[in-house]
């Protein structure tokens, strides 16, 4: 059961939701600083994230699954509602139709984490990117149930790299971010930004968010599947093992 549209938009007016926005969205901004003319799909409940981009963006929408419900963005007064509802394993949106994707507080909660990444693999462009912010499980705000980052399944830099890599993903960049602990007085900007530079630096694998940066390569994509060795018949006497398939395993770190 995913937790309620209402109650994530909720938590991001507290401190606590004002610093888990701040701090990813210091990390998005500087991998994408230009989406001039670019397409944005924010899946799950991405508001907070998308805002800084729709004054630039060609076109940003705010997909949100049927599941968890759905609440107007921008607010009515402001302009056009680009929120849509629908189910996300049926995205309602053309092939290759989005430059940049988004997916927030939708992974941890998806029945089916693998088939959500192929239904977003098939609308994301060629040599598209996706960020994906997660639960971090090495961190405090994943044993948290006060905030929606404590509900569903926290993941690792190993798990979500292979959730990534079956879905034909290549990750290039990773990042954590939200070392202030998943209190109220923490989490105002007093604080958080004091918590964020130190852990960044003494305590850099515990942040609370999880962020990876991967792009959708369509020439380069080969089935992931383990390498069997096998036996082939003898050749004018000669038996050697041969290769019959190999996977390939994505490599990880900066793309800039």
């Amino acid at each position: 059961m995913r937790t309620d549209a209402l109650d994530v938009a909720r938590f991001y007016r507290t401190p606590q939701g004002r610093a888990a926005r701040d701090m990813a969205l210091r990390r998005i901004r500087a991998l994408w600083s230009d989406v001039k003319e670019l397409d944005m799909l924010g899946l799950g409940y991405a508001p907070p994230f998308l805002d800084p981009f729709r004054a630039s963006a060609r076109r940003v929408a705010a997909f949100m699954p049927a599941a968890q419900g759905a609440v107007p963005w921008p607010a009515p007064v402001q302009a056009r509602n680009l929120t849509v509802l629908g189910d996300e394993i049926r995205l309602p949106f053309a092939e290759a139709m989005f430059d940049r994707i988004i997916l927030v507080h939708v992974l941890e909660e998806a029945p089916d984490s693998g088939q959500l990444l192929r239904e977003v693999w098939r609308v994301l462009a060629p040599e598209g990117r996706l960020i994906i912010i997660a639960a971090h499980r090495g961190g405090i705000w994943s044993r948290s149930d006060s905030t929606p980052f404590g509900h569903g399944r926290p993941y690792s830099r190993t798990q979500l790299s292979r959730l990534l890599g079956d879905a034909l993903f290549e990750p290039v960049a990773w990042s954590q971010a939200l070392y202030a602990p998943p209190w109220r007085f923490a989490c105002t900007p007093r604080f958080a930004d004091g918590f964020e530079a130190i852990g960044e630096h003494l305590t850099p694998a515990f942040g609370g968010l999880l962020l990876t940066e991967a792009i959708k390569h369509v020439g380069a994509v080969r089935p992931n599947i383990k390498a069997q060795r096998m036996r082939i018949k003898a050749l004018e006497g000669a038996v050697r093992p041969a290769l019959y398939s190999r996977g390939q395993t994505p490599k990880f770190g900066s793309s800039r």
